[in-house]
């Protein structure tokens, strides 16, 4: 039995939320998200909360059935405060900038990274070495937090990089003459 999946997700003040079939439609201050159940779990709205069954008790419909009230949980915690990743850049000549629609990367490469922001996003630089990337969906937040740090993830050596503010980059000693 999923613990998560029995609780179900109360719907605040200010926000709607629609079921149509399988998907949710939620909307809020923010915007407005939109999810697709998968067919083994049952979603339905009543008294001010979503509520999440599964179908069957085989192992697919009980694992779909956490996952699916945690993606709900999401969209409607997206649609009212939203999600932001913070990264931080460490490394000498390492900086990253906003110019225009752009993320433009230095990162010890040849040339800087120009890297295109998404709709519905928001990336912003409070310092040269730190990148706030913010929005209403959890997943492309994360994802496209991912695809940055990506371009140089940090090393284990000088710890150079860019790495996820709080993240604990293990540091290796490096050879001995």
């Amino acid at each position: 039995m999923s613990r998560i999946g029995k609780k179900p997700v109360v719907i605040p003040a200010g926000v709607t939320a629609k079921l149509d079939g399988q998907t949710i439609a939620v909307k809020g201050v923010k915007g407005e998200l939109s999810f697709t159940a998968p067919e083994e779990v049952a979603v339905a709205i009543d008294a001010g909360a979503v509520h999440v069954t599964p179908h069957g008790e085989d192992k697919r419909a009980r694992a779909m059935w956490g996952t699916t009230r945690a993606r709900i949980a999401n969209l409607i915690g997206g649609v009212t405060h939203g999600f932001e990743r913070k990264l931080e850049i460490n490394g000498v000549g390492y900086k990253a900038a906003i110019a225009g629609k752009n993320l433009q990367l230095s990162l010890g490469y040849s040339h800087d990274i120009v890297y295109p922001i998404p709709a519905g996003i928001s990336i912003t630089t409070g310092k040269p070495t730190e990148i706030t990337v913010a929005g209403i969906d959890k997943r492309q937040v994360g994802q496209i937090a991912a695809e940055i740090r990506a371009f140089r993830g940090p090393e284990p050596y000088k710890g150079k990089g860019v790495k996820y503010a709080g993240e604990f980059i293990f540091r290796k000693e490096g050879k001995k003459k």
